[in-house]
């Protein structure tokens, strides 16, 4: 088990507890990627942790796969779905390069705070190019550090010291160049947290 993955399996059972002080933000996130789902759509969630989101928007869609290496994570996830009766999501504890996932599967692939903890973001956007449809959505929401210096600061100092994973500092406007390098087009930028710098992204495959 990687340090990562111990990690994440450490604050799985209070996640939740944790991210109740984001409410609104997740709400919001919530909201607009409602916007850019049908209910014929096939979604994959990587890096879905506890289902925060992809309890929520279940019922929009028709299939939901979501994708986390938190074997913790996935099972409180799984405990959420059997609990709300929700059929039409199945969980892996895997990474979005598991082999079952084929080229040109998905219709929305969602990377929700995600991007900025991998070591290799261009090569998962990459990944993500190939798994969707032509013309396939990716979402996200992502903190942009480096345009709090001060906060980066203080937690990078974890991620050296491993209390908390390594985090990657983006300008939107660098996350944006990824995107458009990555042959994604931008449909929609929003600054979801002015003070946190977090950023909601929608982006078409083309």
């Amino acid at each position: 088990m990687n340090k990562p993955e111990k990690f994440w399996n450490r604050i799985a059972k209070n996640f939740d507890k944790y991210e109740r002080k984001a409410q609104p933000t997740y709400r919001n996130i919530i909201e607009k990627t409602r916007n850019y789902l049908t209910d014929s759509d096939k979604v994959l969630d990587f890096g879905c942790g506890t289902g925060l989101i992809s309890i929520e928007i279940a019922g929009n869609v028709q299939m939901v796969h979501g994708v986390d290496i938190s074997s913790k994570m996935i099972e409180i996830s799984n405990m959420k779905a059997i609990e709300r009766k929700i059929h039409n999501i199945e969980n892996v504890c895997s990474t979005i390069f598991d082999e079952r996932y084929k080229s040109s599967s998905f219709d929305v692939i969602f990377a929700f705070y995600i991007l900025h903890l991998l070591e290799e973001p261009q090569k998962v956007l990459k990944r993500i190019y190939e798994l969707l449809k032509p013309d396939g959505m990716i979402i996200t929401a992502i903190p942009c550090l480096r345009e709090k210096p001060i906060f980066y600061k203080i937690l990078s100092i974890g991620g050296k010291i491993g209390i908390i994973p390594k985090i990657k500092p983006f300008k939107i406007s660098e996350l944006e160049n990824i995107f458009k390098t990555g042959n994604f087009k931008i449909i929609e930028t929003e600054c979801l947290h002015q003070n946190l710098k977090q950023y909601f992204i929608a982006a078409k495959k083309q």
